[in-house]
């Protein structure tokens, strides 16, 4: 969910403001909070540290750090080591059953289109994120959730209870997990929300890639499929989303399937608790093309 730096929710700032008071108790550090990152991102604020340097503040709920630790955390050191620009983490605290992180500030902003420089951009980056994990097994594979539900994103109920046309699709889903494993295979770093909205680009150069909470171990061409979801909420660049659905029609079938499943699943779904109804039927359009 985003909401403009306008509109920004005054139960926003005051988390924002909770949580630089709780850093500031636990290290004596008083980070100045600057206000919502571009797109109004929940959870996300830009801070500016003692010396004058400006950093990202992140809060998120329900979660614990020794997890994060475990696999995005650590899923971004590697890509680190290899040049890849994610950003690196400067402070990271457990705060009751929060996570607060404090992140790098990488240069640029989110493209409001995605352009063929900018596809050719993410396709290389996605190429890149192959085989990086081979030897970390210790790094947590991503879970699909095609049969039981996710930690609150790609719920099964919702869509099964909204109209016949979304229960129609949850019960695809289901048919396209069932008899299969439910975690992703293969040793690529998968990002989990890799669209064009968490691209950063400074003059149509992409300089860094953000959010990357959901990181884990699998198939990155799931981010691919992620991609293709993400450019679906609104029109882009001529041609941009008819060569991404090229590419994703020569995946092969055990690879897209289970993929765009879990992505129907997942928009389905948050469509259905969080948008206008006419958004559904946006999402399931998009979905039932390959279920």
């Amino acid at each position: 969910m985003t909401t403009s730096p306008e509109s920004w929710m005054r139960a926003e700032r005051l988390d924002a403001d909770r949580m630089t008071d709780a850093v500031h108790a636990r290290t004596g550090v008083r980070l100045v909070v600057e206000g919502p990152c571009p797109g109004g991102e929940v959870g996300a604020a830009y801070v500016r540290w003692p010396d004058g340097h400006r950093s990202v503040l992140k809060w998120r709920p329900d979660t614990r750090l020794d997890a994060l630790r475990a696999g995005p955390l650590a899923v971004c050191e590697v890509l680190r080591g290899r040049g890849y620009p994610c950003p690196s983490t400067e402070l990271a605290l457990q705060v009751d059953g929060a996570v607060v992180l404090v992140q790098q500030l990488l240069p640029g902003a989110p493209p409001e289109l995605l352009d063929h420089r900018g596809l050719d951009q993410a396709l290389a980056l996605n190429e890149s994120q192959s085989g990086l994990l081979a030897g970390h097994g210790d790094i947590p594979s991503m879970n699909l959730y095609l049969l039981d539900d996710g930690p609150g994103y790609c719920l099964h109920g919702p869509p099964r209870r909204h109209s016949r046309r979304s229960a129609a699709l949850e019960r695809r889903i289901r048919s396209v997990g069932a008899g299969r494993p439910p975690r992703l295979a293969g040793d690529d770093v998968v990002h989990q929300d890799f669209h064009h909205g968490n691209l950063l680009a400074v003059n149509g150069t992409v300089t860094g890639v953000i959010d990357w909470d959901g990181a884990g171990r699998g198939d990155r061409r799931f981010d691919l499929v992620t991609l293709r979801f993400g450019l679906h909420a609104r029109e882009q660049a001529p041609g941009v989303v008819r060569r991404l659905d090229d590419i994703l029609d020569a995946l092969p079938e055990d690879v897209l399937r289970p993929c765009w499943a879990h992505m129907s699943l997942r928009m389905t779904d948050w469509a259905i608790r969080h948008f206008a109804p006419g958004d559904v039927e946006h999402w399931l359009d998009l979905a039932e093309r390959r279920l």
